[in-house]
């Protein structure tokens, strides 16, 4: 059974920075993929970044590329999102995804676990 739980999300200034923490468990972590994902309302889930936590190997997506950083500490299970310069536009809830192998996708079906979202609202 693989478990993700989201933290760190709140209400920020434009221009501020954020870290989200995504708590892992199960085999998606120990030898598979981390994802982020973040959906607005009325607009479908978007690819943020994902990781291979025991690689340490990573890949950001064009939705916050050069704003962004995906990160792991395997001694706590726990895949990072370190947001920079934020804007209003990054407002949406933010969603940790595994896969149990070490494939790169940025497609939602490819992600059989998903945790309940932490909310990041940037105001202008």
């Amino acid at each position: 059974q693989v478990q993700l739980v989201e933290s760190g999300g709140g209400l920020v200034q434009a221009g501020d920075s954020l870290r989200l923490s995504c708590a892992a468990s199960g085999r998606a972590f120990s030898s598979g993929s981390i994802a982020w994902f973040r959906q607005s309302p009325g607009k479908e889930r978007e690819f943020v970044a994902q990781i291979y936590p025991s690689a340490d190997s990573t890949f950001v997506g064009n939705a916050m590329k050069g704003r962004v950083t995906i990160s792991a500490d395997n001694a706590k299970n726990t895949v990072y999102l370190q947001m920079n310069s934020l804007k209003p536009e990054d407002t949406a809830k933010y969603y940790c995804a595994g896969r149990p192998e070490m494939r790169w996708s940025s497609r939602t079906t490819d992600y059989p676990y998903w945790g309940q979202g932490t909310q990041v609202t940037v105001s202008s």
